[in-house]
């Protein structure tokens, strides 16, 4: 029996509206102008979020002075981390897997605007038996 996508709505409009971004300014921006531009994208298409969400750490039980920072979570429980590289890389996923494992998300987008003719994106989603 397949196993339904988790969010699956709400992860396609997401990644509709940062396809809309890629296809209208290209690759080759700063991280920065992506970032506008997909807040403005969610505006136009009314989906919810919370730019630049603070994530709060733990050590041991004890509350951290230092926080994280993501992109967007959007929805309410998911984290979109996006990025102006050439390619994505294993420290980009290990940030995103680090952001869900802090807000205790199940689902976690990292997308690429960087990648010249291709737009980049890859889905996590946080699972039980994850050791960090």
């Amino acid at each position: 029996m397949p196993t339904e996508l988790l969010y699956k709505e709400e992860v396609y409009k997401i990644i509709g509206a940062c396809l809309e971004v890629y296809n209208v300014m290209g690759s080759g921006f700063l991280e920065a102008v992506y970032q506008e531009c997909l807040r403005r994208e969610f505006d136009l298409r009314g989906i919810p979020y919370v730019e630049h969400k603070r994530l709060q750490l733990d050590f041991k039980g004890i509350r951290l002075d230092t926080e994280y920072e993501s992109d967007f979570e959007c929805y309410g429980k998911i984290i979109l981390e996006i990025k102006a590289a050439s390619k994505l890389n294993d420290g980009f996923r290990a940030q995103t897997l680090n952001y869900l494992n802090a807000t205790k998300h199940k689902v976690g987008l990292l997308v690429n605007f960087g990648h010249h003719k291709t737009f980049e994106w890859e889905r996590f989603v946080l699972t039980e038996d994850v050791d960090f």
